[in-house]
């Protein structure tokens, strides 16, 4: 039992002492569980679960039918799951918000991810700053099937006018997973950069989110010297 294990291997013990990070992916859905089912601890059952469902993202996005139909799970631990998850996305938008400047491309590529990781067809946002890279305001433009998103340059320049923007970050997600950018993605970003540079809006980066995974354009010194 899991009440028998030494602290240190306790995950709710291990947190404190260690921190969050320090645990794997069992015990903080353990934690989060709170108890086993009989014959089984708690982390034995969060083990069980991950290895059922394949990661802590596809038990996000488990339907509510799918998730209470295995054991140890219910309407009230589904309940439970979509308020943490609404939580960590609320909180990462708050780092986002009007006035903050944006200090490392990891902050940003956080709050992408809590934003666009779970779509299933594919989105291009934009984040529109001013021109001391503070936000401004983050925004959906387009979406598409599994595939492609349309993206119209007219758009985007017409919301940067309208925000009074004086630089912008790129976003769109891959729901296949794969965060490699394609040629139709490097086609649209050098199409907007050259559209906004018309009106003096810097495009400080294009960064595409696929599951946990981003690509920065930035990161790979793909973006135009402006």
């Amino acid at each position: 039992m899991l009440k028998d294990w030494p602290d240190g291997e306790k995950p709710r013990e291990k947190l404190l002492h260690h921190g969050a990070k320090s645990l794997s992916d069992a015990e903080l859905l353990a934690i989060f569980l709170r108890t086993g089912v009989k014959g089984c601890h708690v982390v034995d059952l969060a083990r069980n679960l991950l290895k059922t469902f394949g990661s802590i993202s596809q038990i996000y996005q488990a339907e509510l039918n799918d998730f209470c139909q295995h054991h140890g799970l219910g309407v009230a631990k589904y309940v439970q799951l979509q308020a943490c998850l609404e939580m960590s996305t609320r909180y990462l938008a708050e780092q986002m918000n009007m006035g903050q400047s944006l200090t490392s491309s990891l902050s940003t590529q956080n709050f992408l991810k809590s934003e666009l990781r779970h779509e299933t067809r594919e989105i291009f946002a934009v984040l529109f700053l001013n021109t001391q890279h503070q936000v401004i305001k983050f925004e959906r433009l387009f979406q598409g099937t599994i595939n492609a998103a349309a993206v119209y340059p007219r758009i985007v320049v017409e919301a940067a006018i309208k925000y009074q923007a004086g630089a912008v970050i790129l976003a769109h997600n891959h729901p296949s997973g794969i965060a490699e950018p394609s040629m139709a993605d490097n086609q649209i970003t050098s199409r907007l950069e050259q559209a906004l540079a018309l009106i003096d809006i810097k495009v400080l980066d294009h960064i595409i989110v696929a599951g946990c995974h981003c690509y920065s354009y930035a990161e790979h010194g793909r973006m135009i010297e402006q």
